[in-house]
């Protein structure tokens, strides 16, 4: 996956994080809705992050 598609797919979550709490789920009561939620988008941006990220190399020179 290429570093721009990663970066974009991690706006695209974090886009998410402000409009599902609100639309989507404001609406259940129970706290296991928004846990679920909120692991799957903590997942999906430690791994779009790992992916964006694996390119960087230290040069020692």
């Amino acid at each position: 996956m290429s570093r721009s598609l990663s970066l974009k797919l991690v706006s695209l979550v974090i886009l998410a994080c402000y409009l599902v709490p609100y639309a989507l789920i404001g609406h259940i009561a129970a706290w296991y809705g928004s846990f679920l939620f909120w692991t799957l988008a903590g997942v999906a941006i430690i791994i779009l992050n790992i992916t964006a990220t694996a390119g960087f190399t230290e040069n020692a020179e």
